[in-house]
């Protein structure tokens, strides 16, 4: 009996001791405050990149109010403007920046070079600048690294141990990227533990959370309580309007998947004579690319340009005058994008190229509600690119303010990331990071480390 009451009384002592650790540990409370002070970084990083997209593209519109013809100017010289300064002064701020912060999860070599706060803030100029030539890309993956970026460089900072520096501290500054980026905190956490890090740790899990609060907050409190995609009330019947759930899951993971391997093949290298100019003649690539830009934004009446928000939202609200084939186009404007070797992410085009494809659709099948159907495609497109259905149908979700269509859409993003599977075997993600790596010629660290002299 005593020795239990030792025991316990020996317990007691030590939980009061590690309580008293944590509440008044100044080392605990620096990084603490280092911590926070780096989810808020993430998010005025976010908020300042969100503003400048929208002024980049309000300012390529009035190019285009000039002249249409304006872009078969602007976009052959501006994108190799910025694929040459990428290439010359920002290696690893190509394209997304989501598979730039895998490959920095798997392998801590690569670490300090795509996590850098220069590779961050050009990351920011050369998008919007981007953005201003008519380039299809987006703000959203290009955040996650900017977000990995800072939290790991202030991480640098104070004695944070090995699983918060290499997992917590990255997961956490893309986590509350994608949840300042797109206003949407739960996103943010599902996209971490799904397609960054495909497990979610005990030990990273609170990091996580904290961060995504804090960016939230900010967010929340300079930009509002605001939707990308205004409100929808959409919802589905519980009849054979569902079977626009099959369609658009079965047909988004085919298109998803198609154009995951587009992008696959182009970060492999393009056989043939194109192959050749975008490995030997980069920069003149780049031109090539911004020219065949401005011939389909021409061709789709100058609505491929972008981000592609205020076009997917007209499709959503039901007001749209887009051409038939938007959804294709835009799809193409991204793969081009892409290719150029600019930097730039494929979130928002993606649900830019899911809602054109869900207004055709709409037209086949009129026995279903509009908006349900547009929203339907939207998840089906997204999950069969990224391959994170849960992700995708969150983001929709939170982006739209619609609880109506939760089972629908989490149904549709299911069949579309299997689907998708068929056409795509290897998530987009997680390839584009080993053909990264691959390129980047990364040597295994045991290898590179020095070896002993001969003493022979």
């Amino acid at each position: 009996m005593r020795a239990s009451e030792h025991m316990s009384k020996a317990m007691r002592t030590r939980s009061m001791k590690r309580m008293r650790h944590e509440l008044f540990s100044p080392r605990l409370w620096l990084r603490r405050l280092l911590f926070w002070g780096g989810a808020l970084c993430v998010a005025g990083a976010a908020i300042i990149f969100a503003i400048g997209a929208e002024h980049a593209n309000a300012l390529h519109h009035k190019l285009l109010k000039l002249s249409p013809f304006l872009p078969f100017l602007v976009a052959p010289l501006g994108l190799a403007a910025v694929a040459w300064v990428t290439r010359r002064f920002f290696q690893g701020a190509q394209g997304s920046g989501i598979p730039q912060t895998i490959a920095a999860l798997q392998n801590e070599t690569v670490r300090d070079t795509v996590l850098s706060l220069r590779i961050a803030s050009g990351k920011i100029v050369l998008s919007l600048f981007g953005m201003l030539c008519g380039a299809s890309i987006g703000r959203e993956g290009p955040t996650v690294q900017i977000g990995a970026a800072i939290m790991h460089s202030l991480g640098k900072l104070t004695r944070f141990s090995r699983a918060q520096m290499q997992k917590g501290l990255i997961l956490a500054g893309g986590a509350a990227g994608v949840a300042a980026a797109f206003n949407t905190p739960l996103a943010g956490i599902v996209f971490a533990i799904e397609e960054m890090s495909r497990s979610l740790e005990q030990r990273t899990s609170g990091t996580i959370l904290t961060a995504v609060i804090v960016a939230g907050i900010l967010s929340l409190a300079l930009l509002g309580d605001y939707t990308y995609f205004g409100y929808t009330s959409a919802s589905l019947p519980l009849d054979h309007a569902w079977i626009a759930v099959l369609v658009c899951g079965a047909g988004g993971g085919l298109l998803g998947g198609l154009f995951s391997r587009m992008l696959i093949a182009t970060s492999r290298g393009i056989p043939g004579r194109i192959g050749e100019a975008m490995r030997d003649r980069p920069i003149a690539f780049a031109a090539a690319c911004g020219l065949v830009l401005a011939m389909i934004g021409l061709f789709s009446g100058s609505t491929t340009y972008g981000t592609g928000y205020e076009e997917a939202k007209l499709i959503i609200e039901g007001r749209e005058e887009l051409p038939a084939g938007y959804g294709l186009l835009k799809m193409l404007a991204t793969v081009v994008s892409y290719a150029s070797g600019i930097p730039g992410g494929i979130f928002a085009p993606s649900l830019a190229v899911g809602a054109g494809f869900g207004l055709n659709a709409a037209q086949l099948m009129p026995y279903a509600p509009h908006g349900a159907v547009v929203l339907l495609a939207m998840v089906g497109y997204f999950s069969g690119v990224v391959r994170a259905p849960i992700t995708a149908f969150v983001i929709v979700i939170e982006m739209t303010d619609n609880h109506n269509m939760v089972l629908p859409l989490m149904a549709a993003a299911l069949i579309a990331s299997g689907t998708s599977r068929l056409i795509c075997p290897r998530p987009l993600y997680k390839t584009l990071a080993d053909a990264f790596l691959a390129k980047a010629a990364v040597p295994d660290p045991a290898e590179s480390a020095p070896k002993p002299p001969d003493r022979t």
